[in-house]
């Protein structure tokens, strides 16, 4: 088998940002744009906790599927199992100016939400894991990750080395 093109990046340059993964053409002629949004250094940075990661998923994705602009170009968001950032595929091909301020606008929503919001989709009636959530670790992660990209206005610096 082919190696995929995510295992030829090296993950030990690799530095949190906002990468922009791959992009594919379907059948039907619809793009596909992946984006790898790198919480931690791989390799160097402690990861985040399974909980912070898991209510991250949960909170982007709401936030995204119910933004006014964004709902309907959302294909998915949900987490790096290796702990180190978040994936999220759109059904077009964003600018680089978009991209960042889009994950600028949910990292900072995440980061500033009042402790007692709960966390969507965390009740076992709909999530296998409900018990296994922190919206303060989410929180405190988001904001970590909003100081590296607050400042930022392109994609033009993270390039997959």
């Amino acid at each position: 088998m082919e190696r995929i093109s995510s295992f030829c990046v090296d993950h030990n340059a690799l530095q949190p940002g906002i990468y922009l993964s791959r992009e594919d053409t379907t059948p039907s002629g619809d793009v596909i744009s992946t984006y790898d949004i790198r919480m931690r250094a791989p390799n160097h940075d402690p990861v985040m906790s399974i909980t912070s990661a898991h209510s991250i998923e949960h909170l982007g994705a709401t936030f995204l599927r119910n933004h006014a602009d964004w709902s309907k170009k959302t294909i998915y968001f949900w987490p790096m199992w290796c702990r180190t950032g978040m994936y999220v595929l759109f059904s077009w091909e964003p600018s680089g100016e978009e991209v960042v301020k889009i994950i600028q606008e949910m990292y900072a929503w995440v980061a500033e939400l009042d402790e007692s919001y709960p966390i969507p989709g965390a009740t076992a009636a709909e999530c296998g894991n409900y018990l296994d959530h922190s919206l303060s670790q989410a929180k405190n992660d988001a904001k970590k990750f909003l100081e590296i990209i607050k400042d930022k206005n392109t994609l033009d610096e993270y390039k997959y080395l």
